[in-house]
Parts: structure tokens; C-alpha cells; sequence
């Protein structure tokens, strides 16, 4: 029988070794990723601390074609959910992000890596939605947080946004909405970091919006669809009873949308 620091020994080896096991992994489906070296190991950690760390694990992948541009559309509970969505594609995700975070040299560097496409918080930012519609419309994919920020309250969605089904309308691509459910937020980006999850990433599937192209000025169509896909993110928590509202110049108090 072996003694307790022997079993202790033998338990931190078999540990290391699934790390080095799981790390090795990660390396060889980044490298077979259109990735340049730098973002291909910016992504490979990303993978290794998403499984490990917050022991994230997903139901389903975001299937299209290389071509295919596509919305990405998902519920918001932590800084870093973005990087719970890149388990569920092997392509790059860009993320609008508010241009404050891109003053911050570090978290800069990052987001620019990722490129991501900075926003303004007031009003529309007219220059990063053309750009997010020019990257969608030649084939690339773009993630967007109908909620407009992180919910930290007990709701299951906050109240939506149109942006997203905006762009996907001029842009003419489908929506796919996904569901992050265990992220943890505790106020800051370096504890939310070193907070222990489990993740689990759900994705449904795309949402084809072709019966509502050339309509993309028309408010009561950007109501609908919010409202949909609110409510499939919901659906997507279990949350079948969901009633979406709109937040801003669209928002309804009982909003059901779809």
C-alpha cells in the first residue's frame, strides 16, 4: 500500500500529466486553425484554461461554411465569455467591445489579437457598425451581447438591444444563438480570472432571417427579431416561459418578441 505522501505524489503526477495531455491537444487543433503563430497560441491557452480552469465543457458546435458569415448572439454573466464561445468554432470570433477597455495596454493587446471592433457606449457608433457589417457580409463572424452589458441580477436575460439584428439584416446573414451558463463575475477582471467555474456552453441552431431582408429600417421587424432571439437564448437556458423586453429606443415593458 502506498504511503499518503506517495498517493499524494502519484495524484499531482497523474494531474501534470493530463495537463501536459490535454495542453498537447489544444497545441494540435490550433495549429490545424487559420491562425497566425501568435494568435494560434493566444488561442491554444485559451482552450487549455477554458477546459481546465473553468472545466467548460459544450453542447453542440457553430457549424457553417468557411464562407459563411454569421451573428453570433449570446447571454452576458462574465468578462470572459467570449472566450467559452471559441470552444464551439474553429474560426475567428469578432467581438464588439466598448472602447474603453481598449485604452487599458494589456487588455489592449488582447482585444486587438482577437480583433475585436471597438464601440462607443452612447448612441450608435456608426463607424463600428459599418465595419462589424463589412466583416460579416465578406464571410467572417461576429459576436454581440444583445443584453448591451454583464447581468448580474437573477433574470435570465436583461432586456435586449437591436444591434444585432441589424447588422445581421444588412450584412444578409443568419443568427446563432448560444447559452454560457456557471461563468462567475465578482466585480473585476483579474477575480473574475481567478474564480473556479463550471462552464457549459449550449448552441442552437442558425436562425435564417431571408424572409426579412430589405427590412432592415423597419422597427417593428428589429422588435420582432430581438425579441426571438431573446428568447431562443432563453429557450437555451431551459427557460421556457420567457418573456423578452427592449431596452432603449425600442423598449417595451412585456415585450414577447417572435
Amino acid at each position: 500500500m502506498l504511503s499518503a505522501f506517495a498517493a499524494e505524489m502519484l495524484a499531482i503526477g497523474l494531474l501534470g500529466a493530463a495537463g501536459l495531455v490535454l495542453a498537447g491537444w489544444g497545441f494540435l487543433k490550433v495549429r490545424r486553425l487559420p491562425f497566425g503563430p501568435v494568435q494560434s497560441a493566444f488561442f491554444g491557452l485559451n482552450y487549455v484554461v477554458c477546459r481546465i480552469h473553468w472545466r467548460a465543457s459544450v453542447s453542440g458546435l457553430i457549424c457553417l461554411p468557411d464562407e459563411q458569415g454569421a451573428v453570433i448572439v449570446c447571454n452576458h454573466r462574465c468578462p470572459f465569455d467570449p472566450s467559452f464561445i471559441y470552444l464551439v468554432t474553429n474560426r475567428l470570433v469578432h467581438w464588439m467591445v466598448a472602447k474603453e477597455y481598449f485604452s487599458k495596454p494589456l487588455c489592449a493587446w488582447f482585444l486587438r489579437l482577437a480583433e475585436s471592433i471597438p464601440v462607443g457606449r452612447g448612441g450608435i457608433d456608426t463607424a463600428a457598425t459599418k465595419r462589424a457589417i463589412r466583416q460579416v457580409a465578406e464571410g467572417g463572424l461576429l459576436g454581440m451581447f444583445p443584453e448591451g452589458r454583464i447581468n448580474t441580477t437573477d433574470q435570465t436575460l436583461l432586456p435586449g438591444r437591436a444591434g444585432a439584428a441589424l447588422i445581421a439584416l444588412k450584412a444578409r446573414v443568419p443568427v446563432v444563438p448560444c447559452y454560457i451558463s456557471g461563468s462567475q463575475f465578482n466585480g473585476s477582471i483579474v477575480g473574475s480570472m481567478l474564480l473556479p467555474a463550471k462552464v457549459h456552453v449550449k448552441v442552437g441552431e442558425p436562425i435564417d432571417l431571408s424572409p426579412y431582408y430589405g427590412r432592415e429600417r423597419d422597427r417593428e421587424v428589429l422588435q420582432e427579431l430581438t425579441g426571438r432571439f431573446l428568447k431562443e437564448i432563453a429557450r437555451l437556458a431551459g427557460d421556457t416561459d420567457f418573456e423578452p423586453q427592449l431596452a432603449g429606443r425600442l423598449y417595451k415593458p412585456g415585450l414577447a418578441g417572435g
